[in-house]
């Protein structure tokens, strides 16, 4: 498809006729995924001998879709990650001692901190939650995000109906 336009020359009175080809712009649309078009699959992923930090990464980029070429960064177009045995989870360094989970309850003095073996010793599930959780958006979405991951101690996990495709996670990162 071409198009003629009139461009002055600047150094002369004169004017030239220019060709220019046009692209027809439906051959390039972007399609952008949306919450019902998005092809969401179950994920299922073995946590042990694996580090926290790896491990979340890898869940939050699943979780997110962004391995996917629908990837649309408004939209929960992700995955559904089963995490299982959070137990074998590994720190490397100090972390086990060092590293320091820090809340606060509202009231004054109320700033109260957890190191990362307490907080395992508790739930090991909320240390990989909240690993997860801090490499997501910190918005709704984000939130939305999160509720697609469900973290398991041990082997079993009520979602066997939705047959979760076993993957290694190294290959996500």
């Amino acid at each position: 498809m071409n198009s003629y336009i009139c461009n002055p020359n600047f150094h002369s009175h004169t004017y030239k006729l220019l060709k220019i080809n046009t692209v027809d712009t439906l051959s390039y649309k972007t399609i952008s995924a949306n919450k019902e078009t998005a092809q969401k699959e179950w994920i299922q992923v073995d946590a042990a001998g694996l580090s926290l930090g790896r491990l979340a990464s890898g869940v939050a980029k699943l979780a997110r879709g962004k391995h996917k070429t629908s990837f649309t960064p408004h939209a929960d177009c992700g995955d559904y990650v089963v995490v299982l045995n959070a137990d074998k989870i590994q720190l490397t360094g100090k972390k086990w001692d060092e590293k320091l989970y820090i809340r606060h309850t509202g009231y004054p003095g109320g700033q109260r901190s957890l190191t990362a073996q307490q907080l395992f010793d508790k739930d090991p599930i909320r240390l990989i939650e909240k690993a997860v959780k801090g490499m997501l958006p910190k918005n709704k979405l984000g939130s939305q995000i999160l509720s697609n991951v469900y973290v398991y101690t041990g082997e079993e996990h009520p979602h066997q109906g939705q047959k979760p495709k076993s993957i290694d996670i190294n290959a996500y990162l």
